[in-house]
């Protein structure tokens, strides 16, 4: 039996909710994870035995593993029944599973860099561009189209409403444009390809098109659970809207409408209004904090209510963590940034290591991220920052994840090229591409073999790395058994590194990335619990979570804000707390009572509840050769100057 005795009155009642659709808002620190998974194991618990599936949708791979650690660890054995993941993960395994309807083959590969989406626009202005019936603008490149390809798609545009909905819109080459999307969204079933907005765009495609589908997913997910709602974008709610109906009384929603931090992307204050109106939940608040100290409870309350778009009744914020002692929030002002930056690196740079290990430094801007980080690699701390980081860089990740690709998708010419250049950095092997085109063509075998055959014919080819591509990927290509071959390719690898090569950067990152691929093997395999991982699921999940290092234990965080959102630090410092950096120049132009303006508070909201033991914020008279005044959230927390 889950023991509930530790949880407070409103976390109890929102774990045993029975009454309907609900919405239950948690501030930060309110213990939301715990409520979520708590929920879960015990709905698994009631049920033990009973074959119906839990759907749990969250917005990070970071998340999901945690949650899906805690509900197994509550659960063990019911653990297969839920399926935790992310919105575009949950829209890939639609698309393996029920793609065949839109032209789609369940090995389709994921273009999870603009290289890849942009070679594939080239190939579309190629191809449109020899049609003599019809002519594209002469500046129409694939670099500068993508941005505007990619804004349709997240908006799920139909391809044969695109032309009338730019023209609505007054966009220049309106119809050009809407001919090239069209193209680029046939050129992406053609090629049995994917990237991350048309796993959305597609997988709403499908649910609106094939109902029977939508019935079938309400049958297998009995209850459906959303974490950090508020960052839904429309795109994702429709989603939601088609899964969750016609019977939404075991739908769980988690949000909090003073963490909408991503309106850029799509995230609106108007997405939980439209939950209340289309699903008429109950709402249940959850208002305590236990990671704060009070004092800066105080704070984010006095400014967070200076915001008018919160739900109606939002309970201030309450702090449950003892009080501490001693200088918990502190404010200092500099002559300049530059000033700013060196007391900061000074400071942090005198604590003790245990100190040094729960402290962050954040800000509005990755420029006034890499001030701090320099400062502070200056004074000898090493700094960590949480770049989304999409592929691999050392030459042998390269060669293994291309290899993987190409076993998966036999024609991928990108796939053929990063193999080929990867192998030359680890070997000095030239491989040239067009007589690999040619062998495949002419033999009708597919790309990696190709090349295989012509890495066969060279001399050169030490006999460890004739082993590699001659008998140990035999399995690989023969029954797909990935597993056995990155074994093989890491000890290739190992003793390659032993020795000299023809890059001597061949290995740069090599081993910080083999962590990374063991880390997110491990969560890919734990995340399908009870089922035999194919290489295409492995694959799509692995172009769809970064391949950012973790974090070294002797490091400094150095996050923007919105990197920051979903963490805690014991001491942080938030620093540029001045106009046109927080709130941004547009906010500031916009005016005080703009969504811009309003952002940006809850921007600073968040930042300040990330700290567990300690807030110091800083400002600057003069940041980047400009005369700054304090930003006027400093004013709203009541803070004097």
């Amino acid at each position: 039996m889950i023991d509930l005795s530790t949880l407070n009155e409103n976390q109890q009642e929102a774990v045993l909710w029975d009454e309907g659709p609900l919405l239950v808002l948690a501030g930060p620190g309110s213990g939301k994870t715990r409520v979520l998974t708590t929920r879960i194991a015990r709905i698994l618990e009631q049920s033990a035995g009973q074959h119906f599936r839990i759907l749990a949708l969250t917005f990070t791979n970071k998340a999901a593993a945690e949650m899906r650690g805690r509900v197994e660890q509550l659960v063990p054995s019911e653990f297969a029944r839920v399926r935790l993941t992310t919105f575009h993960s949950y829209a890939a395994e639609l698309l393996q599973q029920h793609g065949n309807h839109l032209s789609f083959r369940p090995d389709f590969q994921i273009l999870s860099n603009d290289a890849d989406r942009e070679a594939l626009l080239d190939d579309v202005l190629g191809v449109l561009s020899k049609d003599l019936t019809y002519s594209l603008p002469d500046h129409f490149k694939a670099a500068q189209l993508l941005p505007a390809i990619t804004r349709l798609l997240e908006q799920c545009i139909p391809p044969d409403q695109a032309e009338v909905l730019l023209e609505q819109r007054n966009v220049d080459n309106a119809i050009p444009l809407a001919r090239v999307y069209a193209a680029y969204r046939e050129a992406l079933r053609r090629t049995n390809s994917l990237d991350f907005p048309s796993l959305i765009a597609e997988s709403l495609d499908l649910l609106g098109k094939y109902p029977f589908l939508v019935k079938h997913i309400r049958k297998v997910y009995k209850h459906i659970l959303i974490d950090e709602f508020q960052d839904t974008n429309h795109s994702q709610y429709r989603i939601l809207s088609h899964i969750a109906q016609p019977d939404p009384s075991t739908l769980f929603v988690v949000a909090d409408d003073d963490q909408i931090i991503y309106q850029w992307n799509g995230a609106s204050p108007k997405r939980i209004e439209a939950l209340r109106k289309d699903f008429g939940v109950s709402e249940l608040q959850l208002p305590e904090n236990y990671r704060c100290p009070s004092q800066v409870i105080e704070l984010a309350n006095a400014l967070i209510e200076k915001n008018m778009n919160r739900s109606a009744g939002k309970k201030p914020l309450q702090a449950v963590k003892p009080g501490a002692s001693g200088n918990v929030v502190r404010v200092f002002h500099f002559n300049s940034l530059n000033e700013e930056v060196e007391w900061i690196a000074n400071e942090i740079s005198q604590k003790s290591k245990e100190e040094l290990a729960i402290c962050a430094v954040l800000a509005r801007t990755k420029k006034l991220l890499d001030l701090i980080g320099e400062k502070l690699e200056e004074v000898g701390v090493p700094v960590y920052y949480a770049a989304r980081k999409n592929e691999f860089k050392s030459a042998p990740m390269r060669m293994l994840h291309s290899i993987l690709r190409l076993v998966n998708q036999s024609e991928d010419k990108q796939a053929l090229a990063r193999l080929s250049k990867a192998f030359y950095e680890l070997e000095g092997i030239s491989i040239e591409l067009a007589p690999v085109l040619s062998r495949a063509s002419a033999d009708g075998i597919d790309l990696l073999r190709s090349w295989l055959e012509e890495v066969r014919l060279r001399d050169a080819l030490e006999a460890r790395t004739r082993q590699l591509l001659e008998t140990d990927i035999k399995p690989l290509l023969n029954s797909l058994n990935y597993r056995v071959f990155i074994e093989k390719l890491f000890n290739w690898a190992d003793a390659c590194q032993a020795d000299s090569r023809p890059d001597e950067n061949a290995f740069n990152e090599f081993e910080e990335e083999r962590e990374v691929w063991a880390i997110l093997y491990t969560e890919i395999t734990k995340k399908f619990e009870g089922e035999d991982v194919s290489l295409h699921q492995f694959l799509h999940e692995l172009d769809l979570t970064s391949k950012t290092p973790p974090k070294p234990p002797e490091a400094i965080p150095c996050f923007t804000i919105h990197a920051s959102k979903g963490m805690e630090f014991g001491h942080v410092y938030l620093m540029g707390l001045v106009e046109d950096q927080l709130p941004s120049w547009a906010a500031v132009k916009k005016g005080d009572n703009s969504l811009e303006m309003q952002e940006e508070r809850r921007n600073c909201f968040v930042a300040i509840t990330r700290a567990q033991e300690s807030l110091t914020m800083t400002y600057s008279s003069e940041v980047f050769g400009w005369r700054k005044q304090p930003s006027r959230f400093l004013s709203e927390m009541e803070i004097e100057l």
